[in-house]
């Protein structure tokens, strides 16, 4: 691998999970790290993923092989700029910001555009920070490459190589194709998720008998609600133009389908729920996407003390880690009574064939 001195500017989720796949990948590289919170960039290296922290941006950065700029999508661009004099004309510098027009712009304008090689891994928890990221985060995950007019072809292939390297899949795609895609795909169901939850709290009743029994299915389209506001407003401030006119287009698609329902058009609403149906069952299920994962299983148990120890117990004695588990009390959209959630692929079949050789039904979601 060329890369050998890497420096990450930020180091939250991705930055931390990234970082932490390169040392378990090449447990040589050197690492070095500046976050504006010191005690991040220290736990970092008390945990033995960074091998230098750094307090400030300067000249130990001339030193990489390439720089991740981690930080939110607008402070990528500041820090950009901070780092610009003290940049070896050999340093690639990449991003991994969901929007790209920006960053694209800002090193046209401080004439980085051969050193620069945009970078977004589609992968994510609602939860954040470095003390959440890990290196499996990124396995089989696309990773967004975007070209500049002037990228070096030989840093494009070293970069393809490191993504695959680290278990994640590399994808180029232009940088205003990649704002559009990511909008419809990533940023509009983000607004669409969170107006649904500001729907339910503006019109529930004063003993919040919706929030009582939004479990189920609500729970789960809602589920990136829970994503870091801040990170939310800068994305729709920075790519306003691509979510703003795929969202007048998602308002059309609600008008039609509620003039539909005011007109009970049986016809028309069977073709709207099965076109649906069909595309999203189309989807191919092996790799990550800009929207987290989820590994759960459904498995049927009567709702009685006891039984929940009792598969905890079983799942624990065959060193399965359970992230989230619970009884499911509002059925609605849901197969099963208990609901198991895994941190990766592995603990779910794991999980799968262990409950089923010991007599359990399993619904897989």
């Amino acid at each position: 691998m060329s890369f050998k001195r890497f420096g990450f500017i930020g180091l939250g989720l991705i930055g931390g999970s990234i970082a932490r796949a390169i040392k378990d990948t090449q447990p040589d590289s050197y690492i070095l790290a500046y976050t504006p919170h010191k005690e991040t960039v220290d736990t970092a290296h008390e945990a033995g993923i960074v091998d230098k922290p750094l307090y400030e941006i300067g000249s130990d950065f001339n030193s990489c092989d390439i720089i991740f700029l981690c930080a939110p999508v607008e402070i990528n661009n500041e820090n950009l700029e901070k780092l610009r004099p003290f940049l070896s004309a050999d340093t690639l510098i990449t991003d991994i910001g969901s929007v790209k027009n920006g960053i694209h712009e800002k090193v046209k304008e401080l004439g980085l555009e051969k050193q620069f090689i945009g970078g977004h891994p589609m992968a994510g928890t609602e939860r954040i920070g470095f003390n959440n990221s890990k290196a499996s985060l990124l396995e089989n995950a696309y990773y967004i490459l975007t070209k500049t007019d002037d990228t070096d072809e030989t840093k494009l292939s070293e970069y393809r190589d490191l993504v695959k390297n680290i278990g994640a899949i590399p994808i180029i795609v232009p940088f205003l194709q990649h704002d559009y895609i990511t909008a419809a795909i990533s940023h509009v169901p983000h607004v669409i998720s969170a107006s649904l939850v500001n729907l339910v709290h503006d019109n529930d009743s004063e003993d919040q008998l919706m929030k009582t029994i939004a479990a189920g299915g609500f729970k789960d389209i809602t589920r990136i609600s829970s994503s870091s506001p801040v990170m939310w407003q800068q994305i729709c401030t920075t790519n306003s133009f691509n979510i703003s006119e795929l969202l007048s287009k998602y308002i059309d698609s609600l008008y039609d389908i509620k003039l539909a329902i005011d007109e009970h058009d049986e016809e028309k609403l069977l073709e709207f729920f099965g076109n649906a149906r069909n595309y999203r069952e189309s989807f191919a299920e092996t790799s990550s996407g800009p929207i987290p994962q989820q590994f759960t299983i459904h498995v049927d148990i009567a709702d009685k003390p006891g039984n929940l120890a009792k598969i905890a117990t079983l799942l624990s004695d065959h060193s399965i880690n359970i992230k989230n588990i619970g009884i499911v009390h509002n059925r609605e959209y849901e197969r099963g009574t208990l609901r198991i959630e895994f941190h990766n692929s592995q603990g779910k079949t794991d999980a799968h064939k262990v409950l089923t050789d010991n007599g359990y039904t399993i619904q897989n979601s």
